[in-house]
This record gives C-alpha cells, structure tokens and sequence, in this order.
C-alpha cells in the first residue's frame, strides 16, 4: 500500500508537470501523514536538515560557484581557441574541438547543463558554419556535455557516495578517477557518431562545403596554450591536491573558487564586481536548487528503506533472474529510462537504496555500479522527452526540442554501446583507480 502511495503519486505528480523535488516532496509527506499521521511529518524537517547538513555536500555550492566563475572568467574560450589550433583545420576538426573543450570544461565545471552552456554558444554556430546542420550541431553539443557529470570533479559522484555511504562505504576520490577513461570513451564515440552522420549526409546530399579554418603555425599554437594555460591547470591542481593529500575533495572546491577568482581578476582580468556579484546570484540559485531536491530526495529515500519497500524490489528483481547479464540489462533499461524523466541526484535517492543490494549480493565493485549508474543518468541528460542539455542547446542553437531530438539519436546510440562496454568490463572503470592504487 504505502508503495503504490509513493511511486504512483510521485509519477503521478511528474506526468503533471510539478518539479521533480516538489513531487518528491509532496508524495513522501503523504505516505508519512498516512502511515504515522502528525508525528510522520514531524520527521520531515529533520530528515531534510540532516540530509543536506554533510561535510562531504558541501562540495557540491563550491563546485557549481567555481563552474559559474570559469565560464564568466573568459576560461571556455581560451579553451575553444586552443582546440581549434590543435585540430581546426581538420575536415572534422570541429567535432574534435568540441568534444575535446567539453571534456576539458567538464574537468572544470562538474555539471553537464553548466557544460552545454559555456561551450554551446560558440561551437554550435561554428559547426554550422563548417557545413553540419543544427541539430547534429546542437545533438552533439548536448551529448558532450553530458560527460561534465562523468569526468572528475563530479557532483554526480560526490552524491553517489554520500547516499551509497548509508550501506557501504564509498571513496570520492576512487569514483573520480574511474570516470576518466569511460568519459574519454564516450567523447571517442561522439566524434565517431558525429563523423558518421556527416558521411551519411555527404552520401546523400553530395561534398557539404563548409569553413575550414588554416592551419595554425608552431607559434599560433604556443600563443594560444600560453593564454589557455591557466585555464588548463584547473583540474591538474584539483586533482593533483586530492590524490597527493594536500585537500579533500570538498577543500578542493574551495581551492577550484579562489584559483578561478585569481583568474578571472589577476590574469585573464574580465571579472569586476558588478560581474561578480551576478556569479554569486547564479551559483546561489542552482545551488538552492540541487540542495532542495537532495533534501526532498533524501525524505523519500528513508521511505523506501524503513518500509522495507527497497528490499521487496530488490527480491522481486532478484526472483525474476539471479543471472549477472540479465540483472545488469535490466537495471540499464530502468536507469535509461528513469533518466529520461527524472534528474541524477533524484535518481540516486530513489534507486540506490534499491538497486545497491542488488549489486553488491551479485559482487559488483560499487565503484563500478557507481560510474555505469552515472553513464546511464548522464545519457538522461540529453535523451528526449525532457534531458535538460537538450533544452540547453535548444536555446542556444534556435532548434526546436523535436528537430534537437532527431539530431542527438546517433549519440544516444553511441553511448549506449559504450554503456554497455563499461557495464560489462568493470575494468574499464577499476583500471585506472587500482593502477594509481586509489582506494
């Protein structure tokens, strides 16, 4: 009973159209009052306060703040620009620079919206202006941005382990290292996916003429490392002063501000007050925002887990097979399509709590579970009908979300298939970890 209460109204309020916190909110407040009456809300507010009130969150406001102040500090564009000397004179050069500074803003930022928007209002006219039409320009935009949750620091991950920390304890540390070669892996296959298309379309339309930049001179390229220099030292000193034990990682957010506020007004010198007080504003907001559906999230989850309905899934999943491949496939299908609908950190609360059991009794390494889950949640990120990359470089490029939406299908195919290669060779993501002996 209290489970058809949770799912049904929670989906119910999601098909309404209500924010996906509001509608975890609203369905845990009412499974609570119709189980323990007034004393069931009284445990609202304390699981709540006690949900966001976590040392370890607290990486989470400095993460996004430093995000807002590298793409405001002049960072993605220096970033493009050197890309562009790398490879834009390249027939596909362009897609390389785009993944490649998606993946370079993602080491920065954390966030994959944040991603889209900091890189998507240069590369997507300048896609278009080398011949790929807006939807493959915006399709590849979003995906790629999605590997800003997959390539460390990762808010995603930092979320995983403080919820999986409630059964078993969880390294940050170890999670960011195993998401380097599956986030590059992912980049590999957008570029393939976007590579094909323009094959496809040349096949079908004749040569597609479109500007290819020359190519850079020794000293164009020098000039324009010295100036993307600074910018590219951000995840080296983050990660470099986790891993070498100078910081944790949330004191690493904290050092990731600063250092980018040194940039921003020292070197690069395009942030003043006016500007830096509007970076305060949007951090402020996106933050108030992640933190409302962690603590909405977190009021659902202790309903799953003391109603014991996590544990009747589980054993429900379990019965149907107790076979490692077919678990897996089925616990891939349920997360790409939870993520079509629903955000990462709302996904955590709701499913790790159910599918974690799972995969430790089957002898999966959480650091595993914890990346395929986030592959598959970041794949939500630009997967119709409502990833919010999408609307992101919906925006941007002026392309309708329906038109968007056939342009991102190679890349939702392209990813699936690396989705599968990471789920079902854990050492794509242990690799890494066990070689710098990460624990």
């Amino acid at each position: 009973m209290m489970a058809l209460i949770l799912f049904g109204l929670f989906f119910l309020l999601v098909m309404l159209r209500l924010p996906i916190a509001v509608a975890l909110a609203i369905s845990s407040i009412a499974v609570l009052f119709t189980g323990s009456g007034m004393f069931g809300l009284e445990l609202v507010a304390d699981i709540m306060y006690s949900s966001v009130s976590k040392f370890t969150l607290l990486a989470i406001p400095f993460f996004i703040l430093a995000g807002v102040i590298m793409e405001q500090a002049g960072i993605s564009k220096r970033l493009i620009e050197f890309a562009q000397t790398l490879v834009g004179h390249r027939k596909s050069g362009i897609v390389f620079v785009t993944v490649m500074t998606a993946i370079f803003f993602a080491a920065i930022s954390g966030s994959g919206p944040a991603t889209v928007a900091a890189i998507g209002g240069i590369l997507i006219p300048a896609m278009v202006k080398n011949g790929y039409k807006k939807e493959t320009a915006g399709g590849l935009v979003a995906s790629s941005g999605a590997i800003g949750i997959i390539i460390p620091p990762s808010i995603a991950f930092i979320v995983f382990a403080v919820v999986a920390g409630d059964q078993i304890p969880v390294s940050i540390g170890r999670l960011f290292i195993a998401g380097i070669i599956p986030g590059l892996l992912l980049g590999g296959g957008f570029i393939l996916a976007a590579m094909y298309v323009r094959w496809k379309q040349e096949r079908t339309e004749g040569p597609i003429e479109g500007f290819v930049r020359e190519k850079a001179t020794g000293k164009e390229r020098l000039r324009a490392f010295v100036s993307a220099f600074w910018g590219l030292m951000i995840p080296i000193i983050i990660l470099g002063g986790i891993y070498g034990g100078y910081f944790t990682p949330t004191e690493a957010a904290v050092v990731a501000v600063f250092y980018g506020l040194f940039v921003g007004f020292v070197i690069y010198r395009e942030l003043n007050l006016k500007k830096l007080y509007d970076i305060l504003v949007a951090a402020s907001v996106q933050t108030a925002t992640v933190m409302f559906i962690v603590s909405a999230a977190s009021v659902y989850a202790y309903i799953i887990t003391t109603e014991q309905i996590a544990r009747q899934i589980s054993g429900a999943m379990l019965g149907i097979s107790e076979n490692p491949i077919i678990i897996l496939l089925l616990v891939n299908v349920l997360l790409l399509i939870a993520g079509m609908f629903i955000d990462a950190i709302s996904a955590y609360y709701i499913f790790i709590p159910i599918l974690l059991p799972i995969m430790l009794f089957m002898d999966v390494d959480p650091t595993v579970f914890g990346v395929f889950m986030t592959v598959n949640l970041a794949i939500g990120l630009f997967t119709p009908p409502v990833g919010l990359n999408l609307f992101v470089a919906a925006g941007i490029s002026g392309t309708s979300i329906g038109r968007l939406s056939i342009g991102v299908m190679p890349f939702i195919v392209s990813s699936i298939i690396i989705l599968l290669l990471i789920t079902f060779v854990p050492q794509i993501s242990t690799f890494l970890p066990d070689l710098l002996n990460v624990k």
